[in-house]
């Protein structure tokens, strides 16, 4: 059984959030061999410099990954019916994504969430939504 209550959910419940943690080099480094994404502005310094950034910045796709765990442990995963985002601003090495959703819509047996990746200086770098099965 998900973690959405037998009531179901009202307009403005909010999910518990999700704190990924420090995006560190070992980090970008796993990530890009899991996902296959090993464009070198992820990774390495020298080209992320050469483009005029301080350093290298997370994959997009990773943001949106924790956010995909923060839905999943809210419901199961074969209760998602869509899943969208629009990457806003990036995150820095050494940023902390702190993952968070909300209920902006109930109709019937779905609900429409409301979706961000915030940094903690309160930048949004990813922000969307989900239609997720309430059974």
């Amino acid at each position: 059984m998900s973690a959405v209550a037998k009531a179901g959910p009202a307009v403005g419940d909010e999910l518990p959030e999700l704190a990924a943690g420090e995006i560190t080099r070992t980090v970008l480094a796993l990530f890009a061999g899991a996902s296959g994404d090993h464009n070198p502005m992820h990774i390495d310094l020298d080209v992320a410099r050469s483009a005029g950034l301080d350093d290298v910045f997370a994959h997009g796709m990773l943001s949106m990954a924790y956010l995909g765990r923060l839905l999943t442990e809210w419901v199961r995963v074969d209760q998602i019916r869509s899943f969208e985002v629009r990457f806003a601003a990036i995150t820095p090495l050494h940023g902390a994504p702190v993952c968070r959703g909300r209920v902006a819509a109930v109709d019937g047996d779905e609900a429409t969430l409301e979706l961000t990746v915030t940094l903690g200086d309160g930048t949004v770098t990813l922000a969307g939504s989900a239609v997720v099965a309430l059974h």
